[in-house]
């Protein structure tokens, strides 16, 4: 197992409107290599504070593994395809890996030259 220095991976949760925009997103970010992998979860109910008023919808949330450097830019990624003016994408930093698993995801989200 790696240390966090040498992991250096990182997950990036976000949420979408429907299943198919979370997939639309996870294709693209994964084709652009702006990450490994991208998991789609089941459909969450969210409760959240919007404009002053307690809304409620459901989501889908996804898991996007990428490296610690190419968080940002995933991010950033994500939110210019996004339906929501404000997305719901964060980044969480991995504290250990398979040393195997954390070179599969640089090398797989590491943009071709």
């Amino acid at each position: 197992m790696t240390d966090p220095g040498e992991a250096s991976i990182a997950t990036v949760y976000a949420v979408f409107v429907t299943d198919e925009e979370a997939r639309r997103i996870a294709r693209i970010v994964v084709e652009e290599r702006l990450a490994a992998c991208a998991n789609i979860l089941a459909s969450c109910h969210s409760i959240y504070r919007w404009h002053g008023a307690i809304e409620e919808a459901a989501e889908v949330p996804a898991i996007f593994k990428t490296t610690a450097a190419g968080a940002e830019p995933l991010i950033a990624r994500i939110a210019e395809l996004h339906s929501y003016d404000v997305p719901a994408a964060v980044a969480w930093p991995i504290v250990g890996a398979l040393a195997a698993y954390a070179e599969w995801i640089a090398d797989a989200s590491r943009a071709r030259e």
